[in-house]
């Protein structure tokens, strides 16, 4: 198997998670890298400053040379950052908004599944009529007749 890796590997979460590990351990070790080579080119400009520059030029030659080190650090490990978010937002709208979607469309069927029986059942089962039920209808209906 290789160890390169490409786009259609990254079909699962945990995939996804790996690369991103992946990433992020090959930034920092190149940010690394690249903070040593500048701290090394600092010291070595700051413990010999060329003699054919003022304390101005010098300053300034030391901060053209050495600014662009900064720079690229700090991109790199911008770069190492981002991929949390790359792994969060491939999980969210890969994975947790479509079972997020898939559980509502679930959920809406099974609401609608019961309504339809009672609509079946729409009237109550007829009540049987009790002693007192049957006295006052009588008395009703001798209200009416009189």
């Amino acid at each position: 198997m290789s160890s390169e890796w490409s786009g259609d590997m990254l079909d699962r979460p945990e995939m996804v998670k790996a690369f991103a590990a992946q990433l992020r351990r090959v930034l920092s070790d190149q940010a690394a890298f690249v903070a040593a080579i500048r701290r090394d080119a600092e010291a070595m400009w700051k413990a010999n400053p060329p003699s054919e520059y003022g304390s101005f030029e010098a300053w300034f030659r030391h901060w053209k040379t050495t600014s662009p080190f900064a720079k690229i650090q700090e991109h790199i490990e911008a770069a190492a950052k981002l991929t949390f978010e790359l792994e969060a937002r491939y999980r969210r709208n890969h994975h947790d908004i479509p079972e997020a979607r898939r559980a509502a469309v679930e959920a809406k069927q099974q609401q609608a599944l019961p309504a339809a029986e009672p609509e079946q059942q729409a009237r109550p089962p007829a009540r049987r009529r009790t002693k007192a039920d049957e006295d006052f209808l009588a008395m009703l209906q001798e209200g009416r007749s009189a």
